[in-house]
């Protein structure tokens, strides 16, 4: 993987508003792979039901996802996203989402994504699908 691309990623996520709000960090980056852990607040990431909210998990996800799909350097953004929630974590658990390209075409990219917590149970796993738009990232 291009140094500059990595560095330029690893910077905008250091610098993304939301993935600091969710307090993500990016641990890893390689062509087409990326991991993304996030500490479950519960205070702050709780559903109704006093559990991790789907939306937290998904977010956690989806910066995996972001992530691993511009690392060649061009922008890809999501068509589809399919989420299975297979358990909820325990409180103050720090999840990784691990993502893994799986298919590249011209115009889409398939991804693989795990999310684990620290003791490696499966928390979710995912199925997306990104669009590859050809335009270089902006914040190289």
């Amino acid at each position: 993987m291009d140094k500059n691309i990595k560095t330029a990623i690893h910077r905008a996520v250091e610098k993304e508003a939301f993935a600091q709000a969710m307090n993500m960090k990016l641990l890893e980056l390689e062509q087409g792979y990326s991991v993304v852990e996030m500490r479950y607040v519960p205070e702050k990431m709780n559903n109704i039901y006093e559990r991790a909210h789907g939306g937290a998990l998904f977010a956690l996800i989806d910066e995996a996802f972001e992530t691993a799909g511009q690392t060649d350097g061009t922008i890809a953004v999501a068509l589809n996203v399919n989420v299975t929630y297979i358990s909820s974590p325990e409180p103050e658990t720090m999840l990784r989402a691990e993502a893994r390209e799986v298919s590249r075409t011209k115009k889409t990219a398939g991804y693989d994504i795990r999310v684990t917590d620290q003791e490696g149970r499966l928390i979710a796993t995912c199925q997306a699908l990104a669009f590859r738009t050809g335009k270089p990232i902006p914040f190289l």
